[in-house]
């Protein structure tokens, strides 16, 4: 297995297979305007490295797991901050260690970019993934999160 962060030059099979993947962490596969919107961000993502990013877990010429990140300036610690949007396995792959090595892969490649913190957020009852976050040393933030759409 190899883990790796995608660049702008990657071949469009590994972008066709990161929009398969995260797609179907939405239950959204078969909606084309979907489709559409996953692609334009996965390139978008890929075009601005210095704002985004993404890790990919690869077995067999296969994406079997991702990792979406943003990167931004943070006023409360005074630099720059990741904030991990996406981490997903695909379901036959789970339960060998895989979003714990994209996460291990991400916190490496942080730490040596000068990054200063790492934020996520997961649901309050999704304890298979808050035991992960946790056993990185990551903490609870009580919050409340507010989205505005255009």
């Amino acid at each position: 297995m190899k883990i790796y962060r995608v660049t702008n030059e990657a071949e469009s099979h590994i972008i066709e297979e990161i929009a398969h993947l995260f797609l179907q962490q939405r239950t959204m596969d078969g909606e084309p305007e979907e489709k559409t919107r996953t692609f334009a961000g996965i390139k978008m993502a890929l075009e601005n490295p210095e704002k985004s990013g993404i890790i990919i877990a690869e077995e067999e010429n296969s994406v079997i797991g991702l990792a979406f990140f943003n990167l931004g300036v943070s006023l409360r610690i005074g630099g720059p901050y990741l904030w991990l949007n996406e981490l997903y396995v695909h379901e036959k792959h789970r339960n060998r260690g895989i979003a714990r090595k994209l996460l291990l892969h991400l916190i490496y490649w942080a730490e040596r970019d000068g990054i200063k913190s790492i934020e996520l957020e997961t649901g309050i009852n999704n304890s298979v993934t808050k035991h992960l976050y946790n056993s990185l040393d990551f903490h609870d933030i009580i919050s409340k999160r507010y989205a505005f759409h255009f």
